[in-house]
């Protein structure tokens, strides 16, 4: 929950002025005093106790030590439960792991429950409860009013908190079904150790308080194994989606999502070492991707390349722990830090930090997870590379080492779905056959031939460069794809290229006569050229217009020219 500076400081007032006042007010007014009170350090100790061993069902945080602060309230009132709760408010908030900025909900949680505390004791009171009673009756029937108030006055607070701070919250939730189910558990103890004291004395705190508390851990045990279940259950899955992904560019972008829904850190940084140089290959930062530069050296000696160096994961649970190598991307706020190596076939290539606000905010076990799943980042990462490899090498032709058909049809495409959505303004096409190959293959054979398309390929690719896409479409067929260009600049372009052809000298073996001997061939090229949007804005409509300017206006008037689709 983010909450403006001015609420918090509104929280902050109304403790101070309300809670400190008010514990000195009731222990003035209390009928008895902390020197009346026969064994109150027990009671006390088993609900520090058990507030050190909280647990999570479904997700709330259960915390049962209302039991116990309800026999201490029928044994010895108002101010020695007052005084119970707001001790144990210190290590519930310790499991909530507060940061600064979270600090204010110690004051409110001291605050909400001082005002429980008086009320539910007040009322009980008011209405007939005498402290210290033995009467059984009165006991349960009293008692049961005080906890199912508590639970009620409990959530009314946490939903006044919420409106107050601008949310809309709900007060029927599912921490409040659990409270009440925790009401019903542990009425039975509460009352049961405050009669058990009364007759046996400290021995009840044994006989009942040991027992609870063994459960206690043992449900705590068992969630933790629960925890640990369901993480790696969703370390499986997000395993088996990283292998799904086909590109690096996908692999890299869910695993710092897919993480930060895992695991419970503010920022995230993929940092890569390549040719022994750091560098900050992906990063997120409350939920943005960053782009992020930074120095070798800066990362080199900072916990980052201290886990590259170490090679096995660390654990940094707060700021001192690190700080002397901190690296220049980390916050000063940070706290919690884990620091993950990244391995490819056993040997490591980088590192995964992760990094939270609040002390403490990853446990042991995550740390092993999350280096599973570093495993699984760099396996899906070097498929990913395969799989780009593979797709490259199939779109490219193994002769003349340029885009084959299967590249060209997909690049047509999505330049004409460029074209039909405004990016470009036009898309021109330009088919080259080479005049009379076959007579140069029945000539000079079909190894001449391969050599002859391989040298026409790389003239034509040195002549585009970057300005568009060379691709063979078959045989001694080339095309040429030319975003943003029109008919004229791509005639003149086609132009340029009828001359180059012409006037460069290929080199050819003589591999079909009994000597073996080199010779110097020349050859021409026809060329089609067609324009979208104006000759059509469909694909392969242009590419059949430009294969019918060079077929009809190009090697039918005579060959080696230039010709443009005309509709």
């Amino acid at each position: 929950m983010d909450i403006s500076k001015k609420a918090k400081m509104n929280i902050f007032l109304m403790w101070l002025l309300i809670v400190p006042i008010g514990i000195c007010i009731v222990y003035l007014t209390s009928p008895t005093k902390p020197s009346d009170w026969d064994h109150y350090i027990y009671f006390l100790i088993l609900a520090l106790l058990t507030t050190i061993f909280p647990f999570f069902i479904a997700g709330s945080l259960m915390v049962l030590v209302q039991w116990v602060n309800l026999a201490i309230f029928l044994k010895f009132g108002i101010l020695a439960e007052l005084i119970s709760m707001q001790l144990c408010i210190l290590p519930i908030l310790f499991h909530m792991k507060l940061t600064k900025e979270t600090r204010y909900k110690l004051y409110y949680n001291s605050f909400m429950f001082f005002c429980i505390s008086i009320i539910c004791g007040s009322l009980v009171l008011w209405i007939g409860y005498e402290i210290g009673t033995l009467v059984i009756n009165e006991i349960l029937l009293y008692g049961s009013i005080y906890m199912l108030l508590n639970i009620v006055l409990n959530h009314l607070f946490l939903y006044l908190r919420e409106v107050f701070t601008g949310l809309k919250p709900k007060f029927f939730t599912k921490d409040f079904s659990w409270d009440f189910i925790c009401l019903i558990i542990t009425l039975p103890f509460g009352i049961s150790i405050y009669i058990l004291e009364g007759r046996v004395g400290p021995i009840a705190f044994i006989l009942l308080g040991v027992p609870f508390l063994a459960i206690t851990l043992l449900i705590r045990m068992y969630n933790d194994s629960e925890k640990v279940n369901t993480d790696l259950n969703k370390a499986s899955e997000f395993g088996h989606q990283l292998a799904e992904r086909m590109t690096t560019t996908e692999v890299l972008d869910m695993f710092l999502r897919r993480m930060s829904d895992m695991f419970p850190f503010d920022t995230g940084y993929i940092v890569d070492n390549v040719d022994s140089e750091f560098f900050i290959l992906r990063a997120i930062e409350d939920g943005e991707n960053k782009e992020l530069e930074y120095v070798h050296e800066d990362i080199k000696y900072s916990l980052a390349g201290k886990g590259y160096e170490k090679g096995e994961p660390i654990l940094y649970n707060k700021q001192a722990e690190w700080t002397h190598m901190k690296p220049p991307f980390l916050a000063d706020d940070m706290q919690s830090v884990m620091c993950v190596p990244i391995y490819r076939n056993q040997r490591i290539e980088g590192v995964l930090v992760l990094a939270a606000r609040a002390k403490f905010a990853f446990e042991s076990y995550q740390l092993k997870i999350v280096h599973l799943l570093c495993s699984y980042f760099a396996v899906s990462l070097e498929k990913a590379r395969y799989v780009k490899e593979a797709v490259e090498k199939s779109e490219v032709c193994d002769l003349t080492k340029i885009y084959n058909y299967r590249f060209l049809d997909k690049q047509l495409k999505l330049d004409m779905s460029k074209l039909n959505n405004g990016v470009y303004s036009t898309v021109s096409l330009i088919m080259m056959d080479i005049d009379k190959f076959k007579a140069v293959n029945d000539t000079y054979g079909h190894h001449s031939g391969n050599l002859i398309l391989q040298e026409f390929a790389k003239v034509i690719q040195n002549e585009i460069g970057s300005n568009g896409t060379v691709a063979r479409y078959g045989g001694e067929e080339f095309v040429i794809l030319l975003p943003n260009y029109s008919k004229l600049q791509a005639k003149n372009i086609a132009e340029q290229l009828r001359r180059k052809v012409e006037q460069t000298p290929f080199m050819v073996p003589l591999d079909l006569g009994e000597v073996s001997r080199e010779e110097i061939i020349f050859i021409t090229a026809s060329i089609g050229v067609s324009t979208a949007p104006e000759d059509s804005d469909e694909g392969m409509t242009l590419l059949r217009n430009a294969d019918r300017a060079l077929y009809i206006g190009a090697k039918q008037a005579g060959r080696n020219r230039v010709a443009e689709y005309v509709k």
